[in-house]
């Protein structure tokens, strides 16, 4: 009788980045020019990896994909954002946001898997250079393409699974800007102990675990170029480190979010909004920055354009 009279939830509506109107609006400029500044640049490192013979190495094939999905993980959170900025009431269908939630993870999972890929990479090209064509031919490369992004849609799935079989019959506003686990587990009508160890599990130890990997499989990597004398110790040594810097980016919030019990901190949103709006379009752009063949090859291409 009492499930009878509950009210299912339809909607949720979003608490918001921050309750100071002067903030959101300083915030709000300074994501739209950063997002109409650095987006731009993920779509130009694609077309300058596409488009250039000379870059057909694995190493490119995996960075142009890396600008692909940091640029669609943007349009998950970063545009609804900014309209909700303008907006009295923030509100999301419940449908909206499992949405949300499914390609945040789906994305993101993705992303996660792909850094491992782009780490075997660079460990095949420093540690067994005279095995790298033979190893990471185009048949790899695409196949371990096609792990990273079915591995982002089971993780992704087995999220939104988890979160379709709870209740939720009120209270609906979500302290947050955008959809994910931790919000909306805390508005389910019953316990919710068990499915909170099992996203711990799925997101969280799985995250730890993989950039522990990374971390430690960088170490072999360096360890093995600082050992070494040839003459592309220094480039090695440039991508290796761009890799680890965009790791702990990647990973670091990931890891402050997803790896502890889901209790609200008070750093949670500033954390959240670094993850899911400014380091996604920030690591190709970083990886473009310290690469010298990527950088030329756009020079060419803008100075072609120009002259056209």
């Amino acid at each position: 009788m009492e499930r009878e009279n509950s009210t299912v939830v339809t909607e949720f509506i979003l608490a918001g980045l921050t309750q100071s109107q002067n903030i959101q609006l300083l915030v709000f400029a300074l994501v739209l020019i950063f997002y109409l500044i650095i987006l731009p640049g993920n779509f130009l490192i694609i077309l300058t990896i596409t488009s250039d013979p000379g870059l057909t190495a694995p190493l490119y094939f995996f960075l142009g994909n890396l600008a692909f999905l940091d640029a669609s993980y943007s349009f998950i959170v970063a545009p609804r954002m900014l309209v909700d900025f303008l907006s009295e009431k923030k509100v999301i269908s419940y449908r909206g946001c499992i949405t949300q939630l499914f390609f945040l993870h789906f994305l993101g999972g993705g992303e996660m898997l792909l850094l491992i890929v782009m780490a075997f990479d660079r460990y095949i090209a420093i540690c067994r250079p005279l095995h790298y064509s033979t190893v990471m031919n185009p048949r790899t490369c695409y196949a371990l393409l096609l792990a990273q992004w079915l591995g982002g849609f089971v993780h992704s799935i087995i999220q939104v699974a988890l979160i379709l079989c709870l209740p939720f019959c009120g209270p609906n506003q979500l302290d947050n800007f955008f959809c994910d686990v931790p919000q909306v587990i805390k508005l389910a009508c019953t316990d919710t102990f068990l499915v909170e160890l099992l996203m711990v599990f799925n997101s969280g130890l799985l995250t730890l675990l993989c950039f522990l990997g990374l971390l430690a499989s960088y170490a072999v990597i360096l360890c093995h170029v600082s050992g070494s004398a040839s003459e592309g110790k220094s480039k090695a040594l440039s991508t290796c480190t761009t890799h680890v810097i965009i790791i702990l980016l990647m990973f670091g919030p990931a890891i402050f979010i997803y790896t502890r019990p889901f209790t609200a901190l008070s750093a949670d949103k500033v954390v959240s909004f670094f993850h899911t709006v400014i380091f996604p379009l920030m690591n190709p752009v970083i990886y473009t920055l310290r690469n010298q063949e990527v950088k030329a090859s756009m020079r060419r291409m803008l100075s072609q354009q120009m002259v056209c």
